[in-house]
């Protein structure tokens, strides 16, 4: 588990991402947002390696842009009318994060966000919460700019945001309603899974995407209502089991917003890929992050 978060006694802990070091995966990294504080980068023993103060950040997300670097970015709520989006370039050897600038993301409060690589363009889509799902072209030049490709919509508030980076699909979870994917270039979703008060239980939060070949692999959602996780096979998004984060080495996990999976070698405690979620209840200390060998997750699914 990572060290709490400084803002105690509040829901404060949100959304984790995940940078993978292909060459010492022991030193891979996790960004996550404080909302009321900034932004942590943890290394996978939970230990902080930097913080960068920034109240009023929610969700997080990285893209590694080659050349550019691995560049970070947050949902920036601190304009509630005015939603914008926190750019940083992430110190991959030192574990902290520069500050590269803010854009202007819409009307609304900002909330959910993610993004992918499209060539040596990086996509960001945002979440507010009005529902206005916007996707945007960032320039990454001296000052960061942004520019709007698609606008697409969902009823009521969202917040889950995970795209898959094969082909631009893009997943939304409406907290209340289920998931919606939006295909490549649609500006219509379709509801693939509902909240429906068993296999699914709102409010749905964090939304994970692990790939396996050409369209398969698994979207992993957070089912916050019964302190469950809910997986789906992936192309159609086939119900494929659903657990708990029980009490282990650390705690368990109860309320849980944002999640991130990746599967790969992460060193010798995460061998066969990681999962993350943020504790809302961390046993009445401040809010935390815990850690799950994917693997783990995988062989109990499929005893059930």
């Amino acid at each position: 588990e990572t060290v709490p978060v400084a803002t105690a006694n509040e829901d404060a802990a949100d959304d984790p991402a995940i940078w993978r070091n292909a060459a010492s995966p022991s030193d891979s990294l996790i960004v996550a947002t404080d909302k009321k504080g900034g932004l942590y980068v943890y290394g996978l023993d939970g230990e902080v390696k930097s913080f960068s103060e920034h109240p009023a950040l929610n969700n997080v997300d990285l893209v590694d842009m080659g050349d550019m670097g691995v560049i970070v970015f947050a949902s920036d709520r601190s304009d509630p009318a005015n939603a914008g989006i926190m750019l940083y370039r992430l110190d991959t050897a030192n574990g902290t994060l520069t500050k590269l600038g803010r854009v202007a993301s819409g009307p609304g409060e900002a909330y959910g966000i993610c993004g992918t690589r499209r060539g040596n363009t990086l996509i960001v889509y945002t979440a507010p919460k009005s529902g206005r799902i916007g996707e945007w072209e960032i320039a990454l030049d001296a000052a960061p700019a942004a520019r709007e490709l698609r606008t697409m919509q969902v009823r009521t508030q969202p917040e889950g945001c995970v795209v898959d980076h094969r082909n631009g699909t893009l997943y939304i979870g409406e907290e209340d309603v289920g998931i919606w994917r939006f295909r490549s270039d649609a500006t219509t979703g379709e509801l693939v899974a509902e909240v429906d008060g068993r296999k699914l239980v709102a409010d749905v939060e964090g939304l994970a995407l692990v790939p396996d070949g050409t369209d398969g692999g698994w979207l992993y959602a957070s089912s916050q209502g019964d302190n469950t996780y809910m997986r789906y096979a992936l192309p159609d998004m086939t119900p494929a089991g659903r657990f708990r984060i029980a009490k282990g080495a650390f705690g368990s996990a109860e309320e849980t917003d944002g999640i991130e999976a990746m599967a790969g070698d992460f060193g010798p405690a995460f061998p066969g890929g990681l999962f993350i979620a943020q504790d809302g209840m961390n046993e009445g200390k401040a809010q935390n992050f815990k850690l799950v060998p994917l693997a783990a997750i995988e062989r109990a699914l499929a005893t059930e």
